[in-house]
């Protein structure tokens, strides 16, 4: 096993743990909660498979991009939310149920449109694209769905043992990722330094603006379901973006590198929203 792959197992695991500590503090009720608000989950689903591949079609057809910027923002557009995400959400002030909540959703209604956004991606960019529904759904399962179903059964049971475990899974969990991130980034920046400057950085900012406006407006009149939508929309699934591009472009070298530039700019530019928005919880 090389070292990126070690590198990779390693924010693999991290992410099953994390996953895995947000359902030692959920309930069944939590998660499905949003099921029981009709408006706020089409809102919230015309945000995620509306407007951001709307945007990202714009975007690539309005800035003059590399093939593998404009590859990695449609891939982006058309994957589901991370499974990171509602640790930012916390910290915005939004509401853990309905990050929760859409999440999960979001994952099992991505198993159908996924497939069904990249054929007319495709169709736009008159060359087929594809990923099998299996693929996706193996990915969500593994990724989302048996981890948080395991916490929050261990919690369902034994609510004493969950409570005790959840701060050390989750501490854990982010060091691994932290120290993973680290080095994979260290690894790309050669290549990320050629993405600045060409376009991709512009790209890359407007849509994850477009993702924070739409997600903001769209979440309707409570604060803290904005703040979730927002970052909801801003924040795809790096994995599944990057396994939909590699499995249509192999021959692009940038992919990855594209994938861990917008990781990085998203953080920053995410970052001070979330600061307004705990702001805004707080009063």
């Amino acid at each position: 096993m090389t070292m990126q792959e070690l590198v990779l197992l390693g924010i693999k695991a991290s992410i099953l743990g994390t996953v895995f500590s947000f359902g030692l503090q959920a309930k069944v009720t939590d998660v499905l909660g949003l099921a029981r608000q009709p408006s706020l989950l089409l809102r919230s689903f015309a945000s995620l498979f509306v407007v951001m591949p709307a945007a990202a079609l714009l975007i690539v057809g309005s800035f003059n991009l590399p093939p593998s910027t404009s590859i990695v923002l449609l891939a982006l557009a058309i994957s589901p939310i991370p499974p990171l995400l509602p640790k930012k959400i916390g910290k915005a002030g939004g509401t853990a149920n309905y990050g929760l909540g859409l999440m999960v959703l979001t994952g099992i209604v991505s198993v159908l449109l996924v497939p069904l956004l990249l054929s007319l991606v495709g169709r736009v960019l008159d060359r087929p694209l594809a990923m099998s529904s299996f693929a996706l759904a193996k990915v969500m399962l593994t990724m989302i769905v048996a981890p948080l179903a395991l916490g929050m059964l261990i919690h369902a049971r034994f609510p004493e043992i969950a409570a005790r475990m959840a701060k050390p899974v989750l501490m854990v969990s982010t060091v691994v990722l932290l120290l993973g991130a680290a080095v994979l980034i260290a690894a790309m920046v050669p290549r990320m330094r050629t993405l600045i400057g060409n376009g991709t950085l512009w790209g890359i900012v407007t849509f994850i603006a477009v993702g924070l406006l739409s997600g903001h407006v769209l979440g309707g009149p409570v604060e803290e379901e904005r703040s979730v939508l927002a970052l909801s929309s801003a924040s795809r699934h790096p994995a599944i973006a990057l396994a939909i591009a590699q499995a249509n472009f192999p021959q692009q070298k940038y992919l990855a590198a594209t994938i861990v530039l917008y990781l990085l700019v998203a953080t920053l530019i995410v970052l001070p929203y979330v600061r307004w928005r705990r702001s805004v919880a707080n009063r």
